[in-house]
């Protein structure tokens, strides 16, 4: 034990005191405060003066319903269409709509025939708004036709918001989010999926560098080399945590100072930044209440039992598929030799993250109970379904098999380990690697 002890410091010493992991380590948290940080920063500095869009309208019903905008001008011009085009043509103006003259019963062929003349691409807000505001027209016309208005078809309009409330066997009551619920199950597990890969292809390398540079040969005479594997799974992933933790540290740090010193969040108006933001906040009620009402569905949630789980399924993953990577590494001399193993590897993995995207919308289904019991693919699964309460004994039956996958993963590494590792210049496939693994 004291053997594998010294082996994980010195793989977790010597990797974080590389150039490489304090420069990722600073880098990456500036990174992300820069994606979140500069659109809302360039939308606020941003001083575009308002396009200017000329109409030419030949049915003469859409000049007093044109609505303009901070950025956009609509003007009327009252001239045929080739004399509107030489007005464009001497103008600065960004577009010209041209509305051809149609009869009064056939105004369901202006859907398909406006159109619309500019020096260049017209930019997408440009033309939805255009295009809303002829819509509007069309369907007061309808209403009106139908003896409606739009007055009258605005109060009859409702919006529904459901609030979904968990009756437990004891009939205790417990408020329910689906949408919060989701997006904890697909974070989860993404996280889990990106760090097994990121860290289990850092082992695999690491062990054909050793292995390369034939430094291995001299390790091997003191410890055994299921030692010297499960040390360095081990030591790399206590340099991951220690990078996602001082991740997490770094970016709250820097984009607090950098929201505070830069932006005023009294003129953000995130429905101008984020297409569709708007609706979203009706969604979730962000309009009335937002935050409070986010913080109550998050306090609706087993955070003890989420935050647990998190941590059991993003070690024990990391575990299993980190003995099967140095297997890999311990089998080949070249990294281009390793693709051919890392086919079988990465499969599960991508699979139980394709697989998650259906689950969460039928979290209690068979394909969802198999793939969170199957070991290769509960560590993405599982934590997907964690959100939406699965029975207990699942969970239980999920990280027993875990448990048991890695013990049986290890196993299986470290036999092909113990020989592939003291190994140079000979062409590995799957037989040979059977051979080493029966190897006695």
């Amino acid at each position: 034990m004291n053997k594998i002890l010294l082996i994980i410091k010195r793989e977790y010493l010597s990797r974080v005191r590389k150039k490489s992991f304090v420069i990722m380590t600073i880098v990456a948290p500036i990174l992300m405060t820069g994606l979140m940080v500069t659109p809302i920063l360039l939308h606020e500095t941003s001083e575009e003066e308002a396009k200017e869009i000329l109409v030419c309208d030949e049915n003469k019903l859409f000049e007093t319903h044109f609505e303009d905008r901070e950025d956009i001008h609509y003007q009327f011009i009252d001239e045929p269409i080739e004399k509107a085009k030489e007005v464009f043509a001497e103008t600065e103006a960004y577009a010209l709509v041209h509305i051809p003259k149609v009869e009064a019963n056939n105004l369901d062929l202006l859907e398909s025939i406006v159109k619309v003349y500019a020096r260049k691409q017209v930019s997408l807000s440009s033309q939805n708004n255009i295009e809303y505001n002829i819509e509007k027209v069309l369907e007061s016309i309808k209403l009106k036709e139908e003896g409606l208005t739009r007055e009258i078809i605005d109060k009859t309009r409702s919006s529904v918001s459901l609030n979904t409330i968990i009756l437990d066997e004891s009939g205790d009551e417990k408020i329910s989010s689906t949408e919060i619920s989701m997006g904890i199950s697909m974070a989860s597990g993404f996280l889990i999926y990106i760090f097994i890969f990121i860290y289990g292809t850092m082992v695999m390398k690491g062990v054909m560098e050793e292995k390369s540079s034939r430094i291995v040969e001299i390790i091997i005479s003191s410890v055994k080399p299921f030692q010297l594997m499960m040390g360095k799974i081990i030591g790399i992933a206590l340099v991951g945590f220690t990078q996602f933790a001082l991740w997490i540290v770094l970016t709250v740090i820097i984009s607090s100072v950098a929201t505070g010193l830069l932006i005023n969040p009294a003129d953000i108006n995130p429905a101008d930044i984020v297409p569709g933001a708007e609706m979203l906040a009706q969604d979730m009620q962000v309009q009335q209440g937002g935050f409070e009402f986010v913080m109550e569905q998050l306090g609706s949630l087993n955070l003890p039992l989420i935050l647990g789980m998190f941590l059991f399924y993003f070690v024990g993953g990391y575990l299993m598929y980190g003995s099967l990577f140095a297997a890999v590494g311990a089998a080949v001399d070249v990294e281009t030799d390793s693709q051919q193993f890392m086919m079988p590897i990465t499969i599960p993995l991508i699979f139980g993250i394709i697989a998650l995207q259906t689950i969460v919308d039928n979290p209690d289904g068979p394909l969802a109970f198999w793939c969170s019991i199957i070991p290769f693919t509960s560590p993405i699964v599982m934590m997907g379904r964690i959100p939406f309460d699965p029975p207990m004994w699942q969970i239980g039956l999920s990280m027993i098999m875990l448990i048991l996958g890695f013990i049986f993963t290890a196993w299986l590494a470290g036999r092909i380990y113990r020989v592939g590792i003291l190994m140079h210049g000979q062409k590995v496939n799957y037989k040979t690697m059977w051979k080493w693994i029966r190897h006695h």
